[in-house]
Order: structure tokens, then C-alpha cells, then sequence
């Protein structure tokens, strides 16, 4: 496939994040910017709490647009056609304590103080609370191999080099308060400022009415909290912007292309697109996500802590089924809980397979050819490992797993999981789902299971399919076992309304779940022998 021919199929491809990506190139139809720099995507995160997957997953999305964008430009990583810029609000003040942070009374003391000028209540040696939350944040970035650059508010402001915006921004002053007064309570209004100042007695961020004396050289007058009105300069890290003209400001400063955000910031948007023409910016392309929500409906947020945590999916699940989850539909909004895992991890091993034999047009719509693109992973169409796929689903496993796993824990069950698989199928990833396997089936089946005993007619059911394993070859193979347990499934003397009834039945009694594998693989897996003494604990029971 030549560079030409993915031109062209990414140029009419209807996945998102060339939809996406469209957008970028009727800005720019040549792919370059007028002054001839990088096209910049940035990713924003307020580090007022522990990042979580809803930050990972806003980094991974605009990284799917900014890879789309270089398909359809024909430009590579290296080629430097683009940037990606990671920006950390940690100017902003604290405004709550975090409710999963150590060091409560610690965090209590230090509120409305910029994030990047509290105190780290982890006490890991970090220069504050932000710089603790900052590192956490690259770590996991750096951990899924993203390309970008970090760059953090508390630099920005402090060494100077968002001056000049700061002083756009008091130049057109009053232009932002028309904009920003009349989306405003009445009390609200009393004391907006689109400048926040440092207030010089006690470092906080201060909420207060502030005049403009000298926009070129960056002066303001406001009053202190003890009472003083005070007339200092506002740059140089001695005020920080309100958060929409702050973004609005951003945008101006770095000259910002795509940036895309949740469904709770669209109010924000709105008006910081506004605020970014006052300053004679433009608002960057971008799309408005839904928000991820936690096992009861509810949304993910840093400060209570209630979202699913990146080590967590790592510990359940591999990180490509993390991405993959991500990928689809980022206008509708996903539940997110240890639950999804298991599905998650074997949808994407078959849109591994299937890539390899697909046209050109269907691979640009498959997740696993743009997660294989999100760190440069590979030119074209060709992604490493399409066309893989294991020996057993997720799923398998871990219905493997909680079979045995009332009997053996930890390297014994790895050792007996592996030896039903056979040693010569072990691939490093699949050694590696092994052990997710382990732990899922540890925390989340084995305290669930609850095999209950079979009816009557299941019973029945049960010792036909023990008498066909009985006379059956210990290799008969798991297509031929299937087809039998389908006809047992369908006779009428076994009173089952439809095959479902059956395999439910099979699933409760045998495996103690609601759900599980095809029985035909489960069988040929964990061997006939070992599935006749399932059975006949099951029947112990009737």
C-alpha cells in the first residue's frame, strides 16, 4: 500500500477520528500553518487531584486525532507536522480538599494557595501537591509510550513567558468583562475579575475586584485581605487568569489547533472561544466528549476518587483492551468498573485478527489500527501482530480459572492453566493475560460463585452429556463437542425452551456463573475427564 492510497482512504474514512481530523485540514488544507510551525493539539489537566482514566483517555483520543491528521497528510511522526502539548493547570487555587489524598489537616491549611505552592500531602519529595500529581500524570503517559511534551502553568506564569498574553489580556479588560458579566449571578458579578491576583501577604489566589492601572506594564490594584489595596504587577507569576479567560488565554498564547473536552466544559467553551477572538486568537477545533461514569451511573471525579484507576485495568486487563475500550463512540458516554474488562480484552484480540484480511477502508474504521499508531508504532496499513490471536479468549481463561481456582492460587494456577493450554502456545502476551486472569478470577469470580444444583430435567441433560464424554476420545476436538452439546440441548425430553435455558443451565451448575465459554472449547480445554467430575458434583447435588 502506498502513502498515496492512504491519502486517499483517510481523506473519505468515516471512522472519528478522521472526521476529526477533517476538520484540522479545511484550516489548513496543506497541513502546514501559515508561519510554517507544527499544528498543536493540547490536552489540559487540572492537577487538584489524582489523574485518572477520564485524563488518560483525553490524551489517547487526541493522540487518535493527531495520528489521523498526519495519515491525511501524509506526514510521519518524525516528520515534526504536529505537536502535542500536555498542559497542567497547577496555578489554579485550591479550592477543596480531595476526599482520597492523605494529610487532610495539611491540604485544610493550605487552601486557595496555587497547587504548584502546596505542600505534597504524599510526602514522596515532591516540591508540592501539583509536582506529586504532575509526575503521576506523566508516569502513566510515558508508561502507554504517548509522544508529547509536558508543559505545566506554574512554569508559564513564573518565568514570564505568558507576559505578553497577560497583558493582552488586561488590554482588553473590559471587552472579557462584557463577554463574562452577563453569564453571571448577581453576586457573582460583584467580584469577577477576569484577573486573579497573588495576594502578597498570604500567597493565596484571591476572588476580588481588580483594576487595571497599566495594562502595557502589567499593573493591577486590588485590596488584600487584611484590608490594604495594593498595586502590583500581574505578571511574572504574581496573578493567575480566571479559568475560562485562562483557557481562552492558553489557546492565544501557544496557538493551540485542536484541544476537544468533556460534556461538563461546554459552557466553558463557548465562552472561552469568545474571550480567545476578543484577544485576536482563534478557538481550536475540537471535540465535546461524553463523560465516563463509574459502576452506579455516576461521574468519574479526581477528587472523590470513585473512577476506575489505571493500575486497576492493568491489574484485570491488558493495556491495549484499555484503549480499545476507549476508542469507540467518544460522544456517548461509558460506564466504567472491573466489569468491562473481560469483554473489553477479547474484543480487541478479534479485531487483532481480523485486521490482517481486511481492504484498506475497513482497517482505517478498526481501533487496532489506530492504537497501534498512537506512539508511531508502525507506517501504512501494516500493524505488528495483525492477524495474531490466542489460543483461548479471556473469557475461557478465566472460567478456567474459577474452576480451579477454589483448589489452587497464585504459580499453581498459572501452572495448571498453562499446562491445559500446552507450553508451545505460552506467547509472552498471553502469559501476561494469564496473570490478569488470575487476579480477576481471585478478586471478583471466585467470591461470587455459587453452584447451584440442577433440576430434574437439567440433571437429566447432565448425564446424557457424561455418558457421551464417557465413550468420547480424550482428543476429540472442541467443534465436535459443541455440535453434541447442542444436540442434548434440543431434545424435547430435556423440557428446555430454547438452547439459552440449557447452556445457562450448564453455566449455574457446572461453573457457578450466569455466563461463561463455549462448552465445546471449555470441555476440549480443561479436558474430559476433569468435565465428567464437574458433572458428577453437580449431579451429587440433584
Amino acid at each position: 500500500m502506498s502513502m498515496t492510497d492512504l491519502i486517499a482512504a483517510a481523506r473519505v474514512s468515516k471512522a472519528w477520528p478522521f472526521q476529526e481530523a477533517q476538520r484540522l485540514l479545511k484550516r489548513y488544507p496543506d497541513g502546514t500553518k501559515p508561519d510554517g510551525s507544527p499544528v498543536l493539539f493540547e490536552t489540559g489537566y487540572g492537577p487538584s487531584g489524582l489523574p485518572h482514566i477520564g485524563t488518560f483517555q483525553e490524551v489517547l483520543r487526541t493522540t487518535l486525532v493527531r495520528r489521523a491528521f498526519e495519515a491525511m497528510i501524509g506526514a510521519k511522526p518524525e516528520d515534526g507536522k504536529t505537536r502535542l502539548v500536555a498542559f497542567s493547570d497547577d496555578m489554579d487555587g485550591l479550592r477543596k480538599v480531595p476526599d482520597n489524598v492523605p494529610n487532610q489537616e495539611l491540604l485544610e491549611a493550605n487552601l486557595h494557595l496555587p497547587l504548584s505552592r502546596v505542600p505534597d500531602p504524599f510526602e514522596k519529595g515532591h516540591e508540592s501537591f501539583a509536582a506529586h500529581n504532575n509526575a503521576k500524570l506523566r508516569e502513566f503517559l510515558d508508561r502507554f509510550g504517548f509522544e508529547y511534551e509536558f508543559i505545566a502553568s506554574n512554569d508559564m506564569y513564573n518565568s514570564g513567558r505568558f507576559d505578553d498574553a497577560l497583558r493582552q489580556v488586561l488590554r482588553k479588560n473590559q471587552d472579557i468583562l462584557d463577554i463574562m458579566l452577563p453569564t453571571l449571578r448577581e453576586e457573582r458579578r460583584q467580584t469577577y475579575s477576569p484577573v486573579l491576583p497573588i495576594s502578597p501577604s498570604t500567597g493565596r489566589v484571591l476572588q476580588v475586584p481588580v483594576e487595571v492601572v497599566d495594562p502595557e506594564a502589567g499593573l493591577i490594584r486590588f485590596t488584600d485581605e487584611d484590608g490594604s489595596v495594593v498595586e502590583q504587577s500581574a505578571l511574572g507569576g504574581m496573578s493567575k487568569l480566571q479559568w475560562k479567560v485562562d483557557w481562552a488565554m492558553r489557546w492565544y498564547a501557544l496557538g493551540v489547533d485542536y484541544e476537544m473536552y468533556g460534556k461538563d466544559l461546554t459552557d466553558s467553551g463557548v465562552q472561552s472561544g469568545r474571550i480567545v477572538k476578543v484577544l485576536g486568537g482563534r478557538k481550536p477545533e475540537g471535540l465535546i466528549y461524553e463523560m465516563f461514569l463509574d459502576q452506579n451511573g455516576e461521574k468519574i471525579s479526581k477528587s472523590k476518587g470513585n473512577g476506575l484507576s489505571i493500575e486497576e485495568w492493568l491489574t484485570y486487563g491488558s493495556e491495549e483492551s484499555l484503549g480499545f475500550y476507549i476508542f469507540p463512540n467518544p460522544k456517548s458516554a461509558k460506564q466504567l468498573h472491573v466489569g468491562v474488562i473481560p469483554r473489553a480484552v477479547d474484543d480487541y484480540w478479534q479485531f487483532r485478527e481480523r485486521l490482517a484480511e481486511q481492504p484498506l477502508d475497513k482497517q482505517l474504521g478498526n481501533p487496532v489500527w489506530h492504537l497501534a499508531r498512537t506512539n508511531g508504532g508502525f507506517e501504512g496499513s501494516e500493524a505488528p501482530g495483525a492477524g495474531d490471536s490466542l489460543p483461548v479468549t479471556y473469557g475461557l481463561l478465566l472460567n478456567l480459572a474459577s474452576v480451579l481456582g477454589a483448589e489452587a492460587n497464585g504459580e499453581a494456577l498459572r501452572d495448571y492453566l498453562e499446562s491445559y493450554i500446552g507450553a508451545g502456545k505460552i506467547t509472552p502476551e498471553l502469559e501476561a493475560l494469564i496473570g490478569t486472569a488470575i487476579a480477576y478470577t481471585r478478586d471478583y469470580i471466585v467470591p461470587t460463585l455459587n453452584k447451584r444444583a440442577p433440576a430434574a430435567n437439567e440433571a437429566e441433560a447432565l448425564r446424557a452429556l457424561d455418558a457421551y464424554l464417557a465413550d468420547a476420545a480424550p482428543d476429540t476436538g472442541a467443534q465436535d463437542l459443541q455440535t453434541e452439546v447442542y444436540e442434548i440441548g434440543k431434545r424435547e425430553e430435556y423440557g428446555f425452551e430454547s438452547l439459552r435455558d440449557w447452556f445457562k443451565a450448564l453455566y449455574q451448575t457446572l461453573l457457578g456463573s450466569d455466563q461463561g465459554p463455549r462448552m465445546g472449547s471449555f470441555i476440549a480445554l480443561y479436558g474430559i475427564e476433569n468435565s465428567r467430575k464437574l458433572i458428577a458434583e453437580a449431579l451429587a447435588k440433584a
